[in-house]
């Protein structure tokens, strides 16, 4: 874990903020163009960040499409897009069908009022004159009960259609939003679920930022090779996932780096939490089913704060970081809840001697 993981604003208005970037840079605010500033911004991809400042406000879309083809891959990004533009539309031609029955309705009305004021007009009217109003009334009607019984029926089939397009939309930002090792939520989704930790206020006091780093583990792909590394991140998750509720938030936020969202329980509470998760990696064996070779021991240290300790995600996070890198000093393994006292310790040193 490294301090440039860390927000790079105290504002919850992230969307908002990279909006501003683009309208002052003159980009047009299409999703790929929001992928990559989003990328850029939280400072996740150094090489990018470099390439998108060396541009400048001078920015061609070919430029950043080049950009995005290298750092992102555009593939997913465009599937998005052409699902969005469906939704779009299939919501105008819902839009322009209910205008048409507006209309339709509204000649149909204009038609029953003339009807009864030529009725209403004669003082002595004879059976012909209500034998045509009833015979143009029943005409009209009828037409109008086919012309709805079509309507609804198109009615329904474009919002069947719609219903696929949101559900294949949400299945696109499900994926965006997912880790494609650990099957946790990735970086992305972790920013917004803190900004979003913030809007419910009164449930801070029970809300709680656990930050998880698993210890070592340069040492492990040093020795054992990536494969190896990403099995073991992978298994750490299912550890970490299998350890809490349901309805508690998991991210893997790059790397061996891990966070938790708990709401609903008070820091001994969290405690418990945390070191249930810490038990279980730590007894946990991790061997090589063929050779026999012994990965192990995995051990992870956790740092927490509660939501009431901050009076922002920024500052959340930083204090969940203090009390994460209090542990690694400590000597790892182990679960550490935030306190001013230790904020000393971290102030003017370099995490990076602590890492791993």
């Amino acid at each position: 874990m490294t301090a440039t993981n860390a927000p790079k604003a105290q504002s919850t208005d992230v969307v908002g903020q990279i909006v501003f970037a683009l309208r002052t840079m003159g980009i047009a605010p299409l999703p790929r163009n929001y992928q990559l500033f989003y990328e850029a911004y939280i400072g996740s991809n150094g090489p990018l960040t470099q390439k998108l400042a060396a541009l400048g406000s001078q920015a061609t879309q070919e430029e950043l499409d080049s950009l995005a083809a290298e750092f992102l891959g555009t593939a997913q990004v465009e599937v998005i897009e052409r699902v969005h533009d469906k939704l779009l539309v299939e919501l105008e031609s819902l839009l322009k069908l209910l205008r048409q029955e507006q209309q339709s309705m509204e000649s149909y009305t204009k038609l029953l009022g003339e009807t009864a004021s030529r009725i209403n007009s004669k003082a002595n009217f004879s059976t012909d004159i209500i034998r045509n109003a009833i015979h143009l009334l029943t005409e009209a009607t009828g037409d109008k009960l086919t012309e709805g019984e079509r309507t609804v029926d198109s009615m329904a089939e474009h919002s069947q259609e719609m219903d696929q397009v949101r559900r294949e939309l949400d299945e696109y930002k499900r994926i965006a939003n997912t880790d494609s090792l650990t099957r946790l939520a990735n970086r992305r989704a972790f920013d917004e679920r803190l900004a979003g930790l913030y809007d419910a206020a009164p449930t801070l006091p029970v809300a709680a930022l656990v930050l998880a780093d698993i210890d070592n583990f340069k040492k492990i792909n040093d020795s054992f090779g990536h494969p190896v590394g990403d099995k073991i991140l992978a298994s750490v998750a299912s550890i970490i996932r299998a350890n809490v509720r349901k309805d508690v938030f998991v991210a893997r936020t790059g790397g061996e780096e891990f966070a938790i969202v708990i709401e609903g329980n008070t820091a001994d509470e969290v405690m418990l939490i945390c070191e249930r998760i810490r038990c279980a990696l730590e007894t946990r064996s991790f061997r090589n089913s063929r050779s026999g070779i012994q990965y192990g021991p995995v051990t992870i240290s956790l740092g927490y704060s509660m939501g009431s300790q901050a009076d922002g995600p920024g500052t959340l996070y930083a204090n969940a970081d203090v009390a994460l890198y209090h542990a690694k000093r400590s000597g790892r393994n182990r679960t550490v809840f935030f306190d001013e006292s230790i904020r000393g310790d971290y102030a003017g040193k370099n995490w990076l001697i602590y890492q791993g």
